[in-house]
């Protein structure tokens, strides 16, 4: 595919991360106007173009379809052009969505990296969120009417997705958090055969949980399990736990089982299966107007009832952010997602990634850029868990406000390095040839 200073060139016929365009981000096609001797009346539809001499071509705005039309012209307006050389990576909670609705800013946001900017420039995006309880597909669909805009499955990551790379190595797991049956659809989905959730247990024995009774719906809806015959092989907090009492019961029943098997208890407590948490935020944003607890409290709490049960630690696994497999995951979901939806086969040389927790967004971005071989560029906004006046335990590389605040600078930061490259050339600084 022929690029031009970064920019790939691409028709892009979907609404999503399809058209990151790079050409006219840094010193691509610009869009001109013809001669008024080509123009059509009526004139006072064609937009006026700022005629402030310091302002280059590459800034004007791209004409509307309804402007192209009032223009009886054989000039065609240039394809919008992708970025080939850098991409973005977003939260959602705190970053774009609060207490399930769009924050302010977040669809202009959205609208901005797709091409609705001043450069014509689309840049290809993921979505890496801690969340979960859902399948990807319909995480997708509601991010997708909460925005406004179509998001796909080939550029999402739950907190749990990395998790379905283990489905091979497990065949029976203990799957709890989220509601109803949700996160048993989503392991199933993922390839795991014989899923267990807590409602199995206690529909199977009901004094399992002496202050926990299961409602009508959900007696239905679980499994009665022959306990003699189930052995887990590992645990896995799917999602926020809607009965964290009840849980913890039986995730402490397995984790101090022999081999997995309910109803045996171990003389020296370290027989019991592995568990895995799809995420450690201990706080997250939502609608209420101060951070709430997360997963990440539910994982200290089980810990703290382990060490007070047994007397030894508890060895437990977390995936998402910050944890730098999650990062490496990112990379290669993003790497697909740019190959297949705008032909680009090589990485970008700087990701963007936007978050408001320092404790995992941030931390986690700064952590992975040492480590990979391309920039991981941290940035913090304040909307989310993060708020100004305070200090972040892990400093981003850029503070802004929201969401737009921050795709525009990532696009101006792009911008100025290629203006920069083409001054070199122009100076002879530089001895790689630049198509000017």
């Amino acid at each position: 595919m022929a690029t031009t200073e970064g920019f790939a060139t691409q028709k892009v016929n979907r609404l999503s991360s399809m058209d990151a365009e790079r050409a006219d981000l840094y010193g691509g096609p610009s869009v001109s106007m013809p001669p008024k001797h080509l123009m059509a009346s009526p004139l006072d539809k064609v937009p006026t173009i700022d005629s402030d001499s310091d302002r280059s071509q590459s800034e004007e705005d791209v004409l509307s379809s309804e402007d192209e039309q009032a223009l009886a012209t054989p000039m065609t307006v240039p394809q919008m052009t992708v970025s080939d050389d850098f991409a973005l990576a977003f939260d959602i909670d705190g970053v774009l969505i609060r207490g399930g609705e769009a924050i302010p800013e977040a669809v202009e946001a959205i609208k901005y990296i797709n091409g609705d900017n001043p450069y014509g420039v689309q840049v290809p995006y993921i979505f890496l969120t801690n969340g979960g309880g859902k399948t990807e597909k319909e995480r997708c669909q509601d991010l997708s009417r909460q925005l406004n805009y179509e998001v796909c499955p080939g550029q999402f990551i739950c907190g749990h997705t990395p998790m379905r790379e283990m489905a091979e190595r497990y065949e029976t797991v203990l799957v709890v958090g989220g509601e109803g049956e949700k996160c048993r659809i989503v392991a199933e989905e993922y390839g795991f055969r014989n899923v267990i959730t807590p409602g199995d247990i206690i529909k199977t024995r009901q004094d399992t949980t002496p202050f926990r009774k299961l409602t009508e719906e959900e007696y239905n809806n679980s499994r009665e399990l022959d306990l003699n015959k189930v052995r887990i092989e590992a645990i896995f907090v799917f999602a926020d736990s809607r009965d964290w009492a009840g849980d913890q019961q039986i995730i402490l029943d397995c984790l101090m089982s022999v081999d997995g098997q309910l109803g045996t208890r171990s003389a020296t407590f370290d027989q019991g299966p592995p568990i895995y948490f799809s995420h450690n935020d201990v706080v997250w944003s939502t609608s209420h107007e101060h951070s709430r607890i997360g997963m990440g409290a539910l994982r200290a709490s089980l810990e703290a009832l382990y060490q007070a049960v047994t007397g030894k630690e508890l060895k437990t696994v977390a995936f998402g952010k910050p944890q730098m497999g999650t990062f490496q995951f990112a990379t290669r979901l993003l790497g697909q997602w740019r190959k297949d939806s705008h032909g680009i086969a090589h990485p970008p040389s700087t990701v963007y990634f936007v978050g408001d927790t320092p404790e995992s967004d941030i931390r986690g971005t700064n952590e992975f850029n040492e480590i990979a071989e391309n920039e991981w560029y941290s940035i913090l906004v304040s909307t989310g868990v993060w708020q100004q006046g305070t200090i972040p335990r892990f400093p981003p590389k850029k503070i802004v406000g929201n969401i737009l605040d921050a795709v525009k600078f990532a696009v101006e930061r792009e911008q100025q390095k290629i203006h920069s490259k083409k001054n070199s050339a122009l100076l002879g600084q530089t001895d790689q040839p630049i198509n000017l």
